[in-house]
């Protein structure tokens, strides 16, 4: 196997997508993975710091990476921050569907959630001082 440049790296188109049968919508959705960029602001966007408080707030996670994943034919993204809410709302059918096929294509497992939220109650401060 050849070592790859920096120049090779950088050219590479890594992000997969995969065309996402959704009937429940009437039809197909493509789905992307997303960078290593993105995929780090969803997750820090679970974990909410007040003080030297931890809390992970989970609320629409599914719903999150959709929007994050779901692209038109020329690769734009198809919903918005603002999706997110009635995104949630919809069949937890269909939504895990997509969600599921994101996740693997960003390789976010439930095991990286979990670790998110185990981190969040190691926190420094996260424990009581009372005794």
């Amino acid at each position: 196997m050849a070592l790859i440049t920096r120049a090779q790296a950088q050219a590479a188109d890594d992000v997969q997508r995969e065309l996402v049968a959704v009937p429940e919508w009437g039809g197909d959705i493509w789905v992307r993975g997303v960078s290593g960029k993105v995929r780090d602001e969803y997750e820090a966007s679970f974990v909410q710091r007040k003080g030297r408080k931890t809390k992970v707030d989970m609320q629409n996670a599914r719903a999150r990476l959709v929007v994050l994943s779901c692209v038109d034919e020329q690769g734009a993204l198809v919903f918005d921050d603002s999706d997110v809410k009635w995104l949630g709302d919809k069949g937890a059918l269909p939504l895990e569907r997509i969600y599921s096929v994101a996740a693997r294509l960003s390789g976010i497992t439930d095991l990286d959630l979990g670790e998110l939220v185990k981190k969040s109650e190691e926190t420094p401060g996260s424990a009581s001082n009372t005794g």
